[in-house]
């Protein structure tokens, strides 16, 4: 076993755990905890600081990263100002600000291809960004809040419209990280003072540190969710997370040239239990429709989720305005789809 860490230095982030020599009511610190140690964090405004390993994606080196993305109103008509890449050793900050277009097409094949998993805690937003802003159709993702509502399935918990977990509870799940991010709070506070936060430059020390933390800690989570994950639940992640990503990105004429669906692995085809179809639909809404299909206080649609088992979003002040997205299996979809209709006549 390691020897136990000296006492925090000042200088580290607060999350850290503080250990004392020989302090008995201190863990110790073994091999399996040196995750919790800082990771050298890069800017990076030209690829060439980036990793060969992540711009040139090998399909006999398979690559997996922590991902996240940080803007002003991050969405389709908003402003993606940073692009959070965690790896093993390092974490990058992708300067979109001050390496533009070239610097975010530089990074576009490793964002597009399959033989890089992308680690991110809910990708809608983050795909509807990269693709409406720098033609990026983000694929191949590992959903950790999608994953962590298949494991609790998986357990024996029932399905709930909302089961939908924040960041910071996943990482104060000790089954996942254990870690406590009251950062994240104060954070929030400023962005609602300061909408335009992340486009400032340069970065502030606390802007890099909040920046790395949103992405250091996703390998650590991916790596003990995949150990719970059965087979079947792999699969549903891989297809929920494709359908996720192109879910606000869809226009008038589809999103027919994106990346296939995961197909239903032949080990599963001959299960009794074959999994259902899952699909992504939209329901475009007249203009003036919207309000009864959300109702007062959000009633109507709370109604709606309550009645069928699909997951349905609605594009709100971000957009789309217009349109109401459902995504789960064949039969539940469309049951959604008739009943969001049936608000509208």
């Amino acid at each position: 076993m390691a020897s136990p860490l000296p006492a925090r230095n000042p200088s580290l982030p607060s999350y850290l755990p503080v250990y004392t020599p020989g302090c008995k009511s201190c863990k110790k610190t073994t091999d399996s905890e040196l995750w919790l140690a800082p990771l050298p964090v890069y800017i990076v405004t030209q690829a060439s600081t980036l990793p060969c390993s992540f711009l040139d994606p090998d399909p006999e080196l398979p690559l997996v990263v922590g991902f996240d993305c940080e803007g002003v109103d991050l969405a389709r008509y908003g402003r993606l100002c940073i692009m959070q890449l965690a790896f093993e050793n390092a974490v990058y900050l992708v300067d979109a600000v001050e390496g533009g277009d070239a610097l975010m097409q530089a990074c576009k094949p490793a964002l597009e291809s399959s033989y890089v998993t992308k680690v991110i805690h809910d990708c809608k937003r983050d795909a509807e960004a990269l693709y409406f802003q720098y033609g990026i159709k983000l694929s191949n993702v590992f959903d950790t809040q999608i994953a962590y509502s298949l494991i609790e399935e998986q357990e024996g918990k029932r399905w709930s419209h909302d089961d939908h977990i924040s960041f910071v509870d996943l990482l104060a799940d000790e089954r996942y990280c254990g870690v406590v991010y009251e950062e994240k709070e104060e954070v929030r506070s400023l962005l609602r003072k300061d909408p335009e936060f992340w486009a400032h430059r340069p970065l502030t020390e606390m802007m890099k540190r909040v920046a790395a933390d949103d992405v250091r800690f996703l390998l650590r989570i991916h790596s003990n969710m995949v150990q719970r994950l059965e087979e079947q639940s792999k699969w549903m992640l891989g297809v929920r997370g494709s359908l996720y990503c192109r879910c606000f990105c869809i226009v008038n004429e589809g999103v027919s040239d994106w990346p296939a669906i995961p197909r239903l692995p032949d080990e599963l085809i001959n299960e009794e239990a074959k999994p259902e179809e899952e699909i992504l639909a939209v329901v475009d809404v007249p203009n003036g429709k919207m309000g009864r299909i959300i109702g007062r206080k959000g009633v109507s649609i709370l109604s709606i989720k309550k009645s069928c088992r699909a997951n349905i979003f609605i594009g709100g002040a971000k957009g789309p305005p217009d349109k109401v997205f459902v995504i789960g299996a064949l039969k539940e979809v469309r049951k959604a789809e008739a009943l969001l209709r049936g608000r509208m006549l």
